[in-house]
């Protein structure tokens, strides 16, 4: 799966801010832009883990595809 990212260079630190558009707050850095991208691909998988909840008995789950 492939996810576009930003990188920006951080004035106050020289650190490097990348984040994930289509990920609304899905942000990292990092001291290199080799370890922001790492850090980023971190971010995201966790960011698209599914959250565990508690459902009422009965309650019917269905997954989707969406095209």
């Amino acid at each position: 799966m492939k996810w576009r990212v930003i990188l920006e260079v951080d004035p106050s630190n020289s650190d490097w801010a990348v984040w994930c558009p289509e990920l609304p707050g899905c942000t990292s850095a990092g001291e290199t832009e080799e370890e922001a991208l790492e850090n980023i691909k971190e971010a995201i998988q966790l960011y698209l883990q599914p959250d565990s909840i508690e459902l009422a008995p009965g309650t019917i789950t269905r997954e989707i595809i969406l095209s």
